[in-house]
């Protein structure tokens, strides 16, 4: 890299200050939410995490006994509810049924075999499995989204073909093994993606801007 990993942390630190990201009450809220953000905006979360709540749900065996129809109609304002719905259901019945419902006897689980757990759940992809890992249970381990791989791929820190575990592999081999950071530096990076690196840049006033390859941001080839 032209930069290190920590220049490009500290230049989105200054720019737009701490995230305070994930936004979850209770390590259960922030599981549940893993699931439901994907393949929608945080907002459309929120309403189905609000009416969970106001039904008295938000806790793993509550949840796990709701009927799947009534469980749908709670999630529609996340988007693609059943789907998500089935998801949901799968990662309660892990957790009930290994853990008895406990997020604290589950995340006392050593890392690489809970993660390797979470991935043996129907619907449970790396980034949501990270995601749950690091801000519900504040272990190290490094998410990766779109944004991740966007912004390194453009500054040509990353080649375009990069898979999630290489992307994954650069932050952990880079930057100390700090959950407090990994959950900062996601946040940032998707803060900056959000504002700067959309599917068309806009480079103009972005904290990174002085740091892309002479003539501009980098695109694939394919």
């Amino acid at each position: 890299m032209t930069a290190t990993l920590r220049q490009v942390y500290d230049r989105l630190l200054a720019a737009f200050g701490p995230q305070h990201w994930w936004p979850g009450e209770s390590p259960f809220e922030v599981v549940v939410g893993a699931i439901l953000t994907q393949n929608t905006s945080w907002k459309n979360v929120e309403k189905a995490i609000d009416n969970l709540r106001r039904h008295d749900l938000l806790e793993p065996h509550a949840l796990f006994e709701v009927p799947p129809e009534e469980l749908e109609e709670l999630l529609r304002p996340a988007g693609y509810f059943r789907i998500k719905a089935r998801r949901l259901r799968n990662l309660l019945a892990y957790i009930v049924e290994r853990y008895d419902g406990s997020l604290e006897t589950m995340f006392a689980t050593g890392l690489p075999a809970l993660r390797e757990e979470l991935l043996g759940v129907n619907g449970i992809g790396p980034e949501t499995a990270d995601s749950i890992l690091l801000y519900g249970g504040g272990l190290p381990t490094f998410v990766v989204d779109t944004y991740t791989h966007r912004v390194l791929a453009r500054h040509g820190w990353i080649e375009f073909d990069a898979d999630y575990h290489a992307i994954k592999d650069h932050f952990e081999s880079n930057l100390n093994e700090d959950p407090a950071l990994y959950n900062e530096y996601h946040a940032l990076i998707v803060r900056v993606g959000h504002k700067h690196c959309r599917k068309t840049p806009k480079c103009q006033g972005c904290p990174l801007e002085e740091l892309l390859p002479d003539g501009g941001p980098l695109e694939p080839d394919y």
